[in-house]
């Protein structure tokens, strides 16, 4: 690991942050909606860090992400109105985790995984006691397949039965609705083997892609 100064890697970054804001043009005209494109880019080359990267490869793109966050503090710092800086992020953040994990930091006590989610769940529904619909707080920019799992999770929750076909998927598909509802019956048979099937379908890409490469080494 490398050396840290009195303040720390993360301070100096933040403080790099403040400065590259002040003396950059271009960041100076960034606002929060023009930076989410590259919020969801690097998000993405993160996954792919995790799923077939190097340890490097991890370090370096969790430090850019990492750096969209310490941006969208930046330009809140800024704002007129209702300012807040990642001090007041990091501080957001610690009071949540504290809260959703008392059996870690209060008396509540979970042996297993399913029941660290109760509390979980419970915190968080005490949080949102303003939310009308378990939907609500589902961030509708999901790709879709990863959606239509998080959907399937909350609508089985709230008690609604979503049955997967019995029918197999395969040419008698006819029309785009049929499609929808045949890949929707695979999210569901996902779900209850506790598949991700977006992590399932990105992995068979891969596999795709490397028989295009050497297809096209064969040339």
């Amino acid at each position: 690991m490398s050396a840290q100064s009195d303040h720390g890697p993360l301070r100096e970054a933040a403080e790099v942050m403040r400065v590259v804001r002040e003396r950059c043009v271009w960041s100076q005209q960034i606002t929060h909606r023009d930076l989410v494109p590259y919020l969801i880019e690097e998000s993405h080359e993160v996954i792919d860090a995790v799923e077939s990267g190097t340890r490097d490869d991890l370090r370096e793109e969790l430090g850019d992400l990492l750096w969209q966050v310490l941006f969208h503090a930046a330009i809140a710092a800024q704002d007129p109105d209702d300012p807040f800086d990642i001090d007041d992020v990091a501080a957001t953040l610690s009071e949540k985790m504290v809260r959703r994990h008392p059996h870690v930091f209060g008396d509540e006590v979970a042996t297993t995984p399913d029941e660290v989610l109760v509390h979980w769940n419970a915190a968080k529904a005490a949080e949102k006691r303003t939310r009308r619909s378990v939907l609500d707080g589902i961030p509708r920019g999901m790709p879709a397949l990863a959606l239509s799992q998080k959907l399937v999770g909350r609508a089985v929750g709230a008690g609604v039965r979503v049955e997967a076909s019995s029918a197999p998927v395969s040419a008698s598909v006819s029309s785009e609705g049929e499609l929808g509802d045949a890949l929707l019956a695979l999210v569901v048979t996902a779900r209850r083997n506790g598949w991700d099937a977006e992590r399932a379908l990105r992995e068979r890409l891969r596999v795709l892609e490397e028989q295009v490469r050497d297809a096209e080494g064969d040339d």
